[in-house]
């Protein structure tokens, strides 16, 4: 059989594992990206991925030093404030979170999902140190004291220095690597569509809770000329089950309810996407030349664009070990490293994501009444406001 050779092979295409190839081959490493399933880059293609991602301030220096952003930017739709709502009050309250208060630049900057996928793809396009194999999946691997031996899906052996899993909360590396995790379910899914609205959404990223979960606009792109926002329905499975079936006039008006009506009345302009909500966390992050990043080591709920911010945290840590010590590449030292910087972090993260879940499911009187006092607490005193933001904004350093 023959064998190849490479710096590094990353397991998984979607916006992580592209994004972790683009940053690794404009660094001048030599790179095999395979993903079993070609990316869909086209918003009316079946199996288009209708969610958006939401990149905090942080994430745009990985981005440029992937050569992205200016593929990127003209797509962006800039996030200047997150407004916090609840109204499960008998008087609701609402929050502004203004990025002003820090400086010039918004929280981050909002894409469509399939659309990242078709700008990164075109981006490795232009790396010939890189090559994606598209339709072809990770097999085997067999990690030794200089290499990690990778077998493919169509029977290709490449040996790398380094073996980064990004594949997913199912991760075939984290199994193959014998690496267990720990995961808590919450009943709830996620539900994921674009609406459009009649009021202006002025660049605000509005999440309203009552029960089930938040019910979360965030800001997209006109669409043929009407104000346009991505929304994430969390709820308890059974409820957001019910309503992916549900005829588009009654889910319209369900919606539009559910938002407080903060927009006015909501029109459906994609399908609906359901996604089960987890928290999912790697007993260790790496293995014998090998790398566990984004699902692979960590699932969140979608609360503070908390995922892929932590996952750009995770090629952020390991671009800057790489570049520091390229001839240690995946060695012991360098994984070693990689865990102490992130795991901790991750495991702070996902505890008080889990705990806003919590609290934003419940239906407890109580319970909401402490909700609503503590987002007043954390908001009116500026300097706690400020800090607030900034641990929230930090997803990326």
């Amino acid at each position: 059989m023959k064998r190849e050779h490479t710096d590094i092979v990353i397991c998984g295409g979607g916006v992580a594992g592209l994004t972790a190839a683009a940053g690794f081959g404009t660094a001048g490493f030599n790179v095999v990206l395979v993903d079993p399933a070609p990316p869909v880059t086209d918003g009316q293609s079946a199996g288009s991925d209708l969610r958006t991602t939401a990149f905090l301030q942080p994430a745009r220096d990985v981005l440029e030093g992937a050569g992205l952003w200016a593929r990127l930017a003209p797509e962006a739709m800039p996030l200047e404030t997150m407004r916090i709502m609840d109204v499960a009050r008998e008087v609701p309250v609402a929050r502004d979170f203004d990025a002003a208060d820090m400086g010039d630049a918004p929280f981050g900057w909002n894409f469509r999902n399939w659309v990242l996928r078709r700008e990164m793809v075109a981006r490795l396009d232009d790396l010939p140190n890189v090559s994606f194999r598209s339709g072809v999946g990770f097999k085997a691997m067999l990690p030794r004291e200089a290499a990690n031996i990778v077998t493919l899906s169509d029977a290709t052996q490449v040996e790398a220095q380094l073996m980064i899993g990004a594949d997913g909360r199912r991760s075939a590396v984290r199994e193959a690597a014998g690496i267990n995790s720990k995961t808590t379910r919450y009943g709830q899914k996620a539900l994921s569509f674009a609406v459009v609205h009649e009021a202006p959404h002025n660049n605000v990223s509005t999440e309203v809770h009552l029960h089930g979960g938040p019910f979360t606009l965030v800001p997209l792109p006109d669409h043929e000329g009407q104000p346009c926002s991505a929304v994430v329905w969390m709820d308890e499975g059974r409820d957001t089950m019910r309503r992916a079936q549900m005829d588009v006039a009654a889910f319209e008006a369900e919606a539009t309810l559910r938002s407080a009506e903060v927009y006015g009345p909501l029109r459906l302009v994609t399908g609906r996407q359901v996604w089960p909500i987890i928290s999912q966390i790697a007993e260790t992050m790496v293995g014998p030349r090998t790398a566990l990043m984004a699902e692979a080591a960590h699932v969140m709920p979608p609360i503070g664009a908390q995922g892929l911010n932590t996952s750009l945290a995770d090629l952020r840590c390991l671009l800057d070990l790489a570049a520091k010590s390229p001839q240690t590449l995946g060695s012991r030292e360098m994984l070693a490293a990689y865990q102490r910087a992130r795991l901790p972090d991750i495991k702070l993260r996902a505890a008080g994501i889990a705990m806003l879940n919590r609290t934003s499911q419940s239906g407890n009187p109580m319970l909401q009444g402490l909700r609503g006092a503590g987002m007043q607490l954390l908001h009116d005193a500026k300097p706690v406001r400020t800090a607030v933001m900034k641990l929230g904004l930090g997803a990326g350093r």
